[in-house]
């Protein structure tokens, strides 16, 4: 019988195949607010839900898959959001060969937006304002964009959703144009830039 040493026994890898450890979110606006917690399973069971921001202790990857879940073909479907999850990472790590989790770190980094506007009543007459996001809300905008994208991509087209959504997180971490999460991210901007 062999015996494992004390960091191969503890170490808890997603899906026993990739590491959380030497991933770090670089913006540190974001960094209380993406999970990088190590989880073997990938189904929290809704415990967060009761209280406010407990949110942010879910781990990425699993909110990712539970924004796969928004209303269309997938929902409700968590069985089926993870495996579009597990052959997405698995797509991320044979065309980019880095830790498919840093790859979406990335992607939530560079869609994140930082600015929005809101309306304004005054008098009648309606104003838009320009306004900073929270970082809650931008990990929420750049999580709900980046599903978004991968569905328009692949509906009625041949490719799979997994394939899309893989696409869409290599263009993002890449902070690619053609990523229609970031697309999205410097429109929202410039339009509250043009609302200051």
């Amino acid at each position: 019988m062999r015996i494992l040493s004390q960091k191969q026994e503890t170490e808890v890898k997603l899906l026993e195949k990739w590491s959380f450890n030497d991933i770090e979110v670089q913006d540190l606006g974001l960094k209380r607010y993406i999970s990088l917690k190590p989880v073997a399973v990938l189904h929290s069971m809704g415990r967060h839900e009761h209280k406010r921001f407990r949110k942010a202790n879910v781990n990425i990857v699993e909110r990712l898959i539970n924004n796969l879940m928004r209303p269309g073909k997938n929902a409700g479907k968590k069985a089926k959001a993870i495996n579009i999850m597990k052959h997405a990472l698995e797509i991320i790590h044979l065309r980019t060969g880095r830790n498919p989790i840093e790859v979406l770190v990335r992607a939530v980094e560079n869609s994140a937006q930082c600015e929005d506007t809101t309306r304004l009543s005054y008098g009648g007459i309606v104003y838009h304002l320009s306004v900073d996001v929270s970082p809650q809300r931008r990990v929420d905008l750049a999580l709900r964009h980046i599903c978004e994208g991968a569905r328009q991509a692949s509906v009625h087209k041949p490719r799979s959703i997994a394939e899309c959504l893989a696409e869409e997180l290599i263009l993002a971490a890449n902070h690619d144009m053609k990523s229609y999460a970031v697309s999205k991210r410097h429109e929202k901007e410039r339009i509250a830039q043009a609302s200051r």
